[in-house]
């Protein structure tokens, strides 16, 4: 049974569900030199914002296939490391939307009515009711940056508040914008204009002090700012002398460059109209269970061999991706498999020709699962959804995708052609109404066969007699025929017979298929 690592405090529903599938060890006080100790003992990690994963952990972890962050951000983690060794890495992208957004409100309604400070004046034994006169947020324009799963959400109850919505998010449409109810706009311009901002982005490179001196000196004076997303995005420093100078309205804050917050940090000497929470956006009972059932789950799946739904280093594999494609994802991964047994251990180029209602979909994902597939044979557990893009670039793979909507011979089905070291072959694949995969073309032959464990195709003359030869041979050699089916386009040309058989073919039996007149090729395929 694999073995799983919590390190962060987690909901009991979360280990629950794993449970079922793995050895769980919850361990929440391990040192960074602990986790590198025993990490080689793990298939899975499970943490939260406490752990930190970074390049010495997963380089000591000499089995581990995936890392689970129950929470949005994966700062904590090192991405690159994780993925050059074929880790997977995924986090709960939603599990804590509504957590964060309400907070994030909360937040800016706080600053808005100087709840902190009036609560603080009322039990210190004051009643001075003129000392807190707030600001309505009604007709305010607030400005969003980041329209995602959280800043969607934040609009929608703004919008409903009476807010006027202005949006900076260089990912999305305008028609997007204007779905949410937002005005999309530069970041200059939101910064001018806005007289609420709230942020809802990751750290990144480009977002970095995003907020710095130069930005605050274009606001508003009696702008407010929230930041429930990442520390790091404001200058804390300059936000700070900001708002000692009075030159902006006031911040709320839940996160920070470091945390926990520096006793020398310069937003602790800043007397008022600066609210700081300590990292609460995501810390809600319905939070917490959210997440970490979500990040089980996916744990569970990939530990039993399926792709995770929102993996963060899986190219093109995005939750909203997957789930319409999560039927074509074993599919591809099958005819990688066979397409790359049947033309050779070498590959120089594989041709990835979604058809169909398929081809109206993003391929990145379904490439994915078809190099997957494609080097299985090659490298076994080494290569998974993480990557296989990464080892077939290192092989010097040439990948194309074509796209043909006008095939309608199944609702959607997917074309492969291979160049390897047996020649060039292809193969077509298509998914039945009730999910189950054909085989439906091989080498441009019409058949209609679901894989098995075990396969032999031959290429042979339509000539009488031959497929009763080949079932006396492996008669013979006792190996049992499942189905059989033959393939041809023209009467007394070639065609091929695909077998499924119940066992592997003896040594040396498909030397002697190979030796019956008539069979121009024969191979076998274990999927």
């Amino acid at each position: 049974m694999p073995k799983l690592l919590v390190s962060d405090p987690i909901d009991q529903a979360g280990i629950d569900i794993l449970s079922q599938v793995a050895q769980v060890d919850v361990e929440t006080s391990l040192s960074q030199e602990d986790l590198v100790r025993v990490i080689p003992e793990y298939d899975a990690l499970m943490i939260r914002s406490g752990t930190r994963v970074t390049k010495e952990i997963i380089e000591a972890a000499t089995q581990l296939k995936i890392i689970g962050r129950a929470g949005v951000g994966v700062d904590n983690v090192d991405v690159a490391t994780a993925t050059r060794k074929g880790i997977v890495v995924v986090n709960s992208p939603e599990g804590n939307t509504i957590a964060a957004a309400e907070h994030a409100i909360a937040m800016m309604l706080s600053l808005s009515r100087y709840i902190p400070d009036a609560n603080q004046s009322v039990k210190s034994g004051k009643w001075n009711r003129k000392a807190f006169v707030g600001t309505e947020v009604y007709k305010k324009t607030l400005g969003i940056v980041g329209l995602g799963k959280i800043g969607s959400h934040v609009a929608a109850a703004a919008k409903a508040m009476g807010m006027k919505l202005i949006a900076y998010d260089p990912f999305i449409s305008t028609e997007r914008a204007e779905q949410i109810g937002c005005r999309l706009v530069d970041l200059d311009l939101l910064f001018r204009e806005a007289d609420y901002i709230t942020l809802h982005v990751p750290k990144t490179a480009e977002t970095a002090n995003m907020i710095d001196a130069a930005a605050l000196a274009k606001m508003k004076p009696n702008v407010r700012i929230v930041n429930c997303s990442r520390g790091g995005i404001i200058d804390e420093a300059a936000l700070a002398e900001a708002l000692r100078e009075e030159r902006i309205g006031g911040a709320a804050l839940d996160v920070f460059e470091n945390e926990p917050l520096e006793a020398d940090s310069p937003l602790r000497s800043v007397g008022k109209q600066l609210i700081l929470t300590p990292h609460l956006g995501a810390s809600t009972a319905e939070a917490q269970v959210n997440v970490a059932i979500d990040v089980a789950e996916q744990i569970r799946d990939v530990l039993l061999g399926l792709p995770a739904r929102s993996a963060v280093n899986i190219p093109g594999l995005y939750p909203d991706a997957l789930e319409k494609l999560r039927p074509y994802l074993q599919l591809a991964e099958t005819l990688g498999n066979l397409v790359g047994q049947v033309a050779g251990g070498r590959i120089e180029l594989l041709n990835v020709r979604m058809q169909g209602d398929l081809a109206n979909n993003d391929s990145q994902p379904v490439v994915v699962a078809a190099l997957k597939g494609l080097l299985s044979q090659a490298l076994r557990e080494r290569v998974n959804y993480v990557n296989a893009s990464i080892e077939a670039k290192e092989r010097g793979i040439r990948v194309i995708e074509t796209r043909d909507a006008s095939i309608r011979d199944y609702a959607g089905s997917l074309h492969l052609e291979a160049k390897g070291s047996l020649g060039d072959h292809a193969v077509t694949g298509a998914l039945l109404g009730d999910g189950e995969i054909r085989i439906t073309d091989i080498d441009e032959f019409p058949i209609n066969v679901p894989p098995n464990h075990y396969m032999l195709f031959t290429r042979h003359r339509d000539m009488p007699g031959i497929i009763g030869k080949i079932g006396s041979l492996l008669g013979s050699f006792n190996v049992n025929i499942a189905s059989m089916q033959v393939g041809r386009k023209i009467v007394r040309g070639d065609a091929v017979m695909v077998l499924s058989i119940d066992d592997p073919l003896p040594d040396g039996l498909l030397d002697e298929i190979k030796k019956v007149p008539g069979i121009r090729d024969a191979y076998t395929v274990t999927l």
